[in-house]
């Protein structure tokens, strides 16, 4: 019956040849392959629990009081927004768990992306044929930033409300557009208009989410078409032949295992861990301007660049021509982006591999590539740790003032010293290997002499 069934879907539409090639399709068998698969993994369950919120958050900042059982904001004035979140997380069935489950998949879908991207750089897969694979990874890393800060922003907390002050004197100070550019997001002088509010809630629910779904859904299909790379496990794997598992019975079921546990993990994170309780950082008002929390962790490194860069504006005259939040907060973001869209054509600009390159390398095999990935990555880890200097004065009492200076120094000391000290090892392993090398073969040849 089910041949009978196969036979009457193929005749009509032809799918047998495209079916069998995709089950006969080979993927590399080394753990570091399914990093990318946990974050599309943590896309989706973003997706639906993003849609079950979407049923009961109220994107308005029309005034209201609450009433409801929380104790400690009795009678206090909010915006309809931050009361719909307190209503989810306390009265909605399963509200609180699916609230903090989406946040928990967002922190899990940004780290999984960033480890994802560090294994492409470190190994060498972003080399041709691959280079668009890469940027497309790229855009989707930044894109998911910025879904990220809409998301909770819009939520019209204390937190959120900092936040947008911040991305909003960011907005400012852009050379020749920044006012312009706020106005139009923001539609009047911060807070804004009422309307930014249903702005934000489109951006972070449609605009985005379709933006970053699309960019997966090319991104998978340039992999697929493109094929996987691979480690040089077996001498029989090359850059024209894949030693891999097929997709089944072998990939399949490792997939969808993999999904379960995700899933599973991230649900048990959203019911046994507290992840941004707004109750506690109560409603925004303009007047308050700090408090406990702190924003997700992928935008520490915006912050301490913000905390790092000296007071200095470009002025010309009474005309100041750039404001000093642009340095930390947009051309220091646009210089990652910037090296990092731009490395596989300097690499190929400074190294003779041209040709295709569907095996990958160990980091010691690149020794310049490995280098330049430890310091800039060590470069834009200190700038993420200047980020919290604020919690380490309040934790451990270290002066804040004098923690910022000991940063401004660390980047630009610790990153040269990482080079140089990464390079150097790559490059002793290397004659170590070359050493063992000729060791084994004059073993090798002793022993067919001797026999």
């Amino acid at each position: 019956m089910i041949r009978r069934a196969v036979r009457f879907l193929d005749s009509r539409s032809g799918a047998a040849p495209f079916l069998k090639a995709t089950l006969r399709y080979l993927f590399p068998d080394h753990w570091s392959f399914l990093l990318g698969e946990v974050a599309l993994y943590a896309f989706i369950v973003l997706v639906a629990t993003g849609t079950y919120l979407t049923f009961f958050f109220h994107p308005s900042l029309a005034d209201t009081v609450y009433h409801g059982t929380y104790a400690p904001l009795q009678g206090q004035k909010m915006s309809e927004a931050y009361k719909s979140v307190v209503d989810i997380s306390f009265h909605v069935k399963a509200g609180l768990l699916i609230r903090q489950t989406h946040h928990w998949a967002a922190n899990v879908f940004v780290a999984a992306i960033v480890l994802h991207l560090i294994r492409i750089f470190f190994t060498g897969a972003f080399r041709k044929p691959r280079e668009l694979t890469y940027i497309i990874g790229i855009l989707m890393l930044f894109a998911t930033l910025l879904e990220g800060y809409a998301g909770y922003s819009m939520v019209d907390d204390l937190l959120s409300g900092m936040g947008l002050a911040i991305g909003y004197g960011v907005a400012l100070s852009l050379p020749f557009v920044g006012g312009n550019l706020a106005l139009l997001v923001w539609g009047a002088p911060y807070p804004g208009d009422p309307s930014f509010e249903s702005r934000l809630f489109i951006a972070h629910v449609f605009i985005l989410p379709v933006l970053i779904g699309t960019m997966i859904a090319v991104h998978l299909t340039l992999v697929a078409s493109r094929h996987h790379t691979q480690f040089r496990k077996e001498r029989r794997a090359t850059n024209r032949k894949l030693i891999g598992v097929p997709t089944f019975p072998g990939q399949a079921p490792r997939s969808l295992g993999l999904m379960l546990g995700v899933a599973g993990l991230l649900f048990l994170l959203g019911g046994l861990i507290q992840i941004n309780p707004i109750w506690l950082w109560g409603p925004y008002h303009l007047a308050e301007g700090t408090n406990g929390a702190q924003p997700d962790w992928y935008l520490g490194w915006l912050i301490g660049a913000l905390r790092l860069v000296p007071h200095f504006d470009v002025t010309i005259g009474n005309y100041t021509l750039v404001p000093n939040p642009f340095w930390g907060g947009a051309l220091f973001p646009l210089i990652v982006m910037g090296v990092l869209l731009a490395w596989p054509w300097l690499e190929r600009r400074f190294t003779p591999q041209r040709g295709f390159h569907n095996l990958l390398d160990r980091p010691r095999d690149a020794p310049g590539r490995t280098a330049f990935g430890v310091a800039f990555l060590l470069w834009v880890f200190l700038i993420f740790f200047a980020g919290a200097a604020d919690r380490i004065y309040l934790f451990l009492g270290w002066s804040y003032q004098e923690q910022i200076w000991i940063y401004r120094g660390l980047v630009w000391v610790l990153p040269v010293v990482a080079f140089f000290v990464t390079r150097s090892v790559c490059r002793e392993l290397q004659s170590i290997e070359k050493v063992e090398a000729v060791r084994e073969a004059a073993e090798a040849e002793a022993q067919a002499a001797n026999a």
